[in-house]
């Protein structure tokens, strides 16, 4: 059946990601880091607003752009903990960050217009971009670098072709991030080439060291981001799906009605949860990162004396470290730590081929698995340097 696929689908290739939570679910005693999802219940309060939507009968369609009174949230919500200010027509609300991603991609471009990602990246862009005609174009961001966009590479990946540049901090899977004076770097740059940018923010709220800044904060550009970004991660609400974008109206208002047709509007009742967060979940928020931030010190310490190399990430709640050591690929390195010492893993060239030689590993699972999966994997360490 395969000459009814689309010559567009033949080319989205298949996810890195699934391929090891596929071999994880067939397999006993398996602790899986492979996973970007946070082991804590969703706030209880956050659940009961959502039965009780149900319970009273919320369940019929609402406006396709979002909920008026969730869109007014999160307007509140950007200007209370990032300093941004949007009205409620800059707001869209979408069924999780991924329909965000696919959609903003088939509003802006057309056949043959490139977008920069910067590699290693989250595993859903290039399907995204290629399914909507446009030509991925690639930076290679550097260990060493702690991961950010730099001018010059920036200015070097620009082409008459460009219409944006996808950013992603705080990043899947590096853990970087980018500070204002990181960008103050970039803004000509974007100027003088009349690019759009796309920045995904579903972890803003997981940066450690430093509070997030958004590229969106700089009114010098702000007209010209659209800002992605959801519930799943800071809230723990993976299985609501909701998200939301925010940008120039005019951007929006063509968004909304590509959405109109396609998915109508979010589920009525998840809306409901997603305001109770917005408006009560800040407690939540901190108690779940204060609690990442400890496994993130922990995983980062034990790998560096194990003696896999690993920087310190400053956002999310990944840390993207150095297998090079073992003589292995990272693939061979993920296959083998998964079926001769049962942790999964997901190797670096998932997220882009500069990715080779690294492997990720999400710290959103529970100390004891955290602890049980580094004894594991030092094992194999050992292992594998008898052989070396």
């Amino acid at each position: 059946m395969s000459q009814y696929v689309s010559k567009r689908a033949k080319k989205v290739p298949l996810s890195g990601i699934g391929k090891f939570c596929e071999l994880a679910a067939k397999m006993d005693d398996i602790i899986s880091l492979a996973i970007g999802e946070p082991d804590f219940d969703t706030p209880w309060h956050i659940r009961d607003e959502t039965i009780y939507a149900i319970k009273k009968n919320k369940t019929h369609y609402l406006e396709s752009r979002g909920l008026l009174s969730l869109r007014k949230e999160i307007c509140n919500y950007q200007r209370r903990r990032f300093n941004l200010e949007y009205g409620v027509e800059n707001v869209l609300v979408t069924v999780g960050a991924s329909e965000a991603v696919d959609l903003v991609f088939r509003t802006i471009l057309d056949e043959g217009d490139e977008v920069i990602i910067l590699e290693p990246c989250y595993v859903a862009y290039t399907p995204a971009i290629i399914m909507a005609g446009g030509v991925v174009k690639t930076i290679d961001l550097k260990a060493e670098e702690e991961f950010k966009l730099k001018r010059e590479a920036l200015i070097n990946a620009v082409t008459p072709k460009t219409k944006a540049v996808l950013i992603n901090y705080p990043s899947n899977p590096t853990g970087g991030i980018m500070t204002k004076e990181d960008y103050d770097e970039l803004i000509d740059v974007i100027v003088d080439n009349d690019l759009l940018v796309i920045t995904d923010e579903i972890y803003a709220e997981l940066t450690y060291d430093v509070k997030h800044y958004s590229i969106a904060q700089d009114e010098r550009v702000k007209d010209r981001v659209i800002l992605i970004s959801g519930f799943s991660k800071a809230y723990a609400m993976t299985g609501f799906r909701i998200g939301y974008i925010m940008a120039h109206s005019e951007l929006i208002t063509a968004m909304a009605n590509i959405h109109e047709y396609t998915i109508m509007c979010p589920s009525s009742f998840v809306e409901y949860g997603a305001l109770e967060a917005l408006r009560r979940g800040d407690d939540d928020i901190e108690a779940m990162k204060l609690e990442f931030e400890r496994r993130r010190n922990y995983v980062v310490g034990r790998l560096n004396e194990i003696g896999l190399k690993c920087h310190m990430p400053k956002g999310a709640f990944y840390v993207f470290f150095n297998i090079t050591s073992s003589g292995l690929s990272s693939d061979d390195y993920a296959i083998k730590l998964i079926t001769d010492y049962k942790v999964a893993v997901v190797p670096g060239n998932a997220f882009g081929k500069c990715g080779e030689g690294f492997v990720r590993i999400s710290y959103a699972s529970s100390m004891d698995e955290l602890k049980e999966a580094l004894n594991r994997i030092e094992r194999m360490y050992n292992d594998t340097k008898e052989c070396r």
